[in-house]
């Protein structure tokens, strides 16, 4: 068998949706079962959390609506990056909503839903728009990295891994790029004040998730230092490039404790505030939930034609 072959057969074997399904299923029972037992093995830890101050509860609301505002910023550049403009609360709609579909649709459906959209309505090139979100996924990775090092390894050390993300993104970004064969066809042009604003946007996104986590480990832990939660949400947000499972559910708490060397943040404070992040981040769906539901977003965005458009071509 060639090499090419036992490449190809392990990411057909993982295309497959019932094996997807399964894997999802097995990692979310799991970590749902992992998390039951330290609760039963540390009731200590469970009466804990019921004294976290409502105000933590605000805060977390509050930085995630935030997020979401940095969000439909982010995706008014990237499509601007692809040579279309699409209105403001036409973006904010489509970033809320693939936000719900990112949590409980299967697989990570976020993106999808986003992409299919935007060339359905937009004519927005799918390659464009992969290459476009390529670059986002690239600088997130590196200022991700740039915070899960800078406060806590030495500078060589933390300028040899930003040289390798950095590195390795291009890597893929420029792979992608020779594989297309029609780049006649393509819209996207790396303007400089557009792609600056995209560096800006990133690295605001970034720091956000820095400081939620900050405020959800001094809940639990008030010997937290800012040094820690920047390492912290680093080592967390690396969870999103293999998130199979809703908000990364048993992924990114493998990632935190796999890299707890670096953070130093004890077992029992990742967990308790990964339950606060996961229950303040279901309460926010819902309320982005009714916004969305009061904006009339399935209407305004025309939903029921999409996906009706969507599975006529896949029939043909």
């Amino acid at each position: 068998m060639s090499l090419r072959s036992l490449i190809k057969a392990p990411i057909r074997w993982w295309r497959t949706p019932a094996i997807k399904r399964t894997i999802v299923v097995s990692v979310l029972v799991v970590t749902i079962g992992l998390f039951i037992h330290y609760f039963t093995q540390h009731p200590a830890y469970w009466h804990q959390l019921g004294t976290v101050s409502p105000w933590t509860v605000v805060w977390v609301l509050l930085l995630n609506a935030l997020m979401v505002i940095v969000l439909t910023a982010l995706g008014i550049t990237t499509i601007a990056l692809c040579g279309r403009r699409i209105s403001l609360r036409e973006n904010f709609l489509l970033t809320a909503y693939s936000s719900l579909a990112n949590f409980f649709g299967p697989l990570q459906s976020g993106p999808g839903v986003r992409a299919a959209y935007l060339k359905t309505r937009h004519q927005v090139r799918l390659r464009d728009y992969t290459l476009a979100s390529l670059l986002v996924l690239g600088l997130y990775a590196f200022f991700s990295a740039l915070f899960l090092l800078v406060g806590t390894r030495p500078w060589w050390q933390t300028t040899l891994v930003l040289l390798a993300v950095a590195g390795f993104s291009a890597y893929v970004i420029r792979f992608f790029q020779l594989r297309d064969k029609k780049r006649s066809e393509s819209n996207l042009v790396l303007q400089p004040r557009i792609l600056a604003a995209i560096v800006i946007l990133v690295f605001v996104q970034v720091v956000i998730t820095v400081a939620w986590y900050y405020v959800e480990l001094k809940a639990v832990n008030p010997h937290i230092r800012f040094s820690q939660a920047m390492s912290y949400a680093g080592a967390a947000n690396f969870a999103l490039f293999v998130s199979i499972t809703p908000d990364a559910v048993g992924i990114r708490e493998g990632f935190l404790v796999l890299s707890q060397h670096i953070h130093h943040v004890a077992n029992k404070d990742i967990v308790s505030a990964n339950v606060i992040d996961r229950a303040v981040y279901v309460v926010f769906l819902g309320l982005l939930f009714l916004l969305v539901l009061g904006m009339h977003a399935k209407d305004k965005l025309q939903l029921t034609k999409l996906r009706r458009q969507v599975a006529s071509g896949d029939e043909q």
